[in-house]
Parts: structure tokens; C-alpha cells; sequence
């Protein structure tokens, strides 16, 4: 089980940039191997409010508009050392980067514990200089009364990698229906393919899906109850496509209602 952020050895922005071309150029590609970003194209849907975040170091992950200049991630993609960007990809012939104002980590997370299998409050907020384009819909939170129960669909959308390793995306947006398996809590939510249940490789988040939402539907809305955080490859090995770890929201919502008010884009309570 492994935070899933996606890395490559370029240096500082010019693996940013090289990443943004990297996704553009695969677009259309098909996956052997059957990841989130495999999964069918989510233009519309759970699609409209996801954004990529790139990183000074060559990473990069999934985020998603809660309001018109603030995004919801994972903690562990924004981490302290590095600067970021929100990579604009409106216009597939030039890819470019645009600035962030400022990140705020939930207080609570702690990297150790992540590394160490542990669930931990895996929950960042980036707000924007300036507001989103206004065909990025932001999407509502779950309002965290009713829990999650093993069987349960959540849909997860993000920009992952089709095939581990290769570092391809499409530069699509792409979503999948994962069921939640184990034991559910408060704590952390384990999903997997149902058509697979993690014993052989199927539909998971994968590189670049860290930060990515999982949505739960209400009387036909969608609202976030978690982000993506990890991963693991079919029978807990090393990889994508076994279960799919997800930080539910509801002990951190409180905090995200507080902080976004403190920010200036205050949420629906």
C-alpha cells in the first residue's frame, strides 16, 4: 500500500512542462491494463470539476473544484519542499502551467503515518489567484450523515495513468465505479473492481490519481466523500489495480467548512 503521487526524473519545471506535453501527445491511447485512467472518459458527470496539479519536482495529481478558486486534494500531493501549479490542458497545442495562491494541509496529517499504512488526515485545500473557468462546475460535500457500508458504489475520477510505469494519461479525465469492501469507517474507505474484488487486476487509481475524489450519489447528485490516497495491486501486492484507498472526509469536513470560510470561498454548509 503506497501513496499513489506520479514521479519521473526530469528536474524541477521542466518535468512539469515535459509531463503536460506527455499527457497531451498520449491522448486516445488505450489501456492494456484496466486502471482508473483506463476506465471510460469522464467529460461530463464526475469529470466537470476535476483539475491536474503539478508539482516542481515532476509529480503530479488530482484535484477538485469545491468552489470557484478552491480545489480539494490530498495532503501528501501538496507536500511542503516543492512548488505546484494547476496545469491547464484547454488547449491540447500548448499545454501551460498557472499559479496557485496558497495550500493549506489539514493540521492533523502526518506523511509517517501514511508511509506506514496508516490512515491519517490525508486532506489539502489550494486555493487560486484567480477563479476557474466556468466550464469547471464546483461540486458540493457529502454531508456525512449517512456512513459508508461494505457494498456501497462510489465513483472515482482522476487522471491517472492507463499502464503503471508508462506515464500515460490521455490527458482525459476518466472515472470508474469502485464498491467498497473490508471493514468501512471514518477512518479509511478500501475500494475495488467488483467485476475483480482485487484478486486479479482490474478498475483502481493509479499514478496521478492521488487527491482524485470519490463520489458518492445522492437523489441524483454527486458529492465528494473522500480522496484518493493510496493504492495497492491485485492481492495487496506493490501497484494499481487491487484496492484503492480512500481519506472519507467526514472527520476533516469541519475543518475544509472553516478553512474555505477563512480563505474566502466559503461552502455550503
Amino acid at each position: 500500500m503506497v501513496p499513489i503521487g506520479c514521479g519521473n526524473n526530469k528536474p524541477g519545471w521542466i518535468a512539469a512542462l515535459y509531463l503536460s506535453a506527455v499527457l497531451l501527445a498520449a491522448q486516445g491511447m488505450a489501456s492494456a491494463a484496466a486502471m482508473v485512467g483506463g476506465a471510460l472518459p469522464a467529460a461530463h458527470g464526475a469529470g466537470r470539476s476535476i483539475v491536474m496539479i503539478l508539482g516542481s519536482h515532476g509529480t503530479a495529481c488530482t484535484a477538485t473544484a469545491i468552489a470557484r478558486s478552491l480545489l480539494l486534494t490530498a495532503a501528501h500531493c501538496v507536500g511542503p519542499g516543492s512548488e505546484y501549479k494547476l496545469a491547464d490542458l484547454t488547449d491540447p497545442r500548448a499545454p501551460a502551467l498557472k499559479p496557485i495562491a496558497r495550500i493549506e494541509r489539514d493540521p492533523q496529517f502526518e506523511m509517517k503515518r501514511l508511509l506506514g499504512h496508516l490512515a491519517t488526515a490525508d486532506v489539502a485545500l489550494v486555493q487560486l489567484p484567480q477563479p476557474l473557468p466556468a466550464d469547471i462546475a464546483p461540486v458540493a460535500l457529502d454531508e456525512g450523515t449517512k456512513p459508508v457500508v461494505v457494498g456501497d458504489a462510489l465513483v472515482v475520477a482522476g487522471y491517472g495513468v492507463t499502464v503503471r510505469g508508462d506515464g500515460r494519461t490521455g490527458g482525459t479525465v476518466r472515472a470508474a465505479t469502485l464498491i467498497a469492501t473490508g471493514q468501512p469507517n471514518t477512518l479509511q474507505l478500501r475500494l475495488f473492481d467488483p467485476r475483480t474484488k482485487g484478486d486479479t487486476a482490474g478498475l483502481g487509481a493509479c499514478a496521478g490519481d492521488s487527491g482524485a475524489p470519490a463520489f458518492r450519489e445522492t437523489e441524483g447528485h454527486l458529492a465528494i466523500i473522500g480522496v484518493v490516497s493510496w493504492s495497492t495491486g491485485p492481492k495487496l501486492s506493490a501497484g494499481c489495480g487491487g484496492l484503492t484507498g480512500v481519506t472519507p472526509l467526514v472527520r476533516y469536513r469541519d475543518w475544509i467548512l472553516e478553512k474555505a470560510r477563512a480563505l474566502g470561498s466559503p461552502l455550503l454548509p
